[in-house]
């Protein structure tokens, strides 16, 4: 399952992610776009909240299941980034890395390269180099 990254520095504010997002599930907030980091099913705050268990996890990605889903919003009240929306009608929204198979419009339609879709083995790499040098960091101090 590959991972939806953002690297804040290259966003310019733009919104066009919010805008073309297929489940309408990114806010772009003082020009950092905000969307559903799909924690693991264990450690993930929605998931433990849902009263009517719709929050699943699926394929690597926490999805919420319309059916199941009674619109109470205690996962939108628990998320510790806010990037679960309810409209107006009580629908949830939020990212499931397009797990339908809808191609990932946020991303195609990010004109810096902001948006990415990372494999899993590409974000064990930058793990690994973020390690490396905080490690060199502590060597210093």
């Amino acid at each position: 399952m590959n991972e939806l990254t953002v690297t804040p520095e290259l966003c310019i504010d733009c919104a066009k992610c919010e805008r073309n997002c297929p489940q309408n599930a990114i806010k772009v907030d003082k020009g950092i776009p905000l969307f559903c980091m799909n924690c693991s099913p264990d450690k993930a705050p929605c998931l433990q909240a849902c009263p009517e268990g719709a929050i699943e996890s699926l394929g690597g990605a926490i999805v919420i299941n319309d059916e199941k889903c009674i619109g109470c919003g205690l996962c939108q009240d628990i998320c510790p980034i806010g990037a679960i929306n309810m409209d107006n009608t009580g629908t949830i929204h939020k990212c499931d890395l397009c797990i339908n198979g809808d191609q990932k419009e946020c991303v195609e339609s990010c004109p810096t390269g902001a948006l990415k879709e990372d494999s899993n083995e590409l974000i064990l790499e930058k793990q690994k180099k973020i390690a490396s040098e905080l490690n060199k960091i502590k060597n210093v101090l």
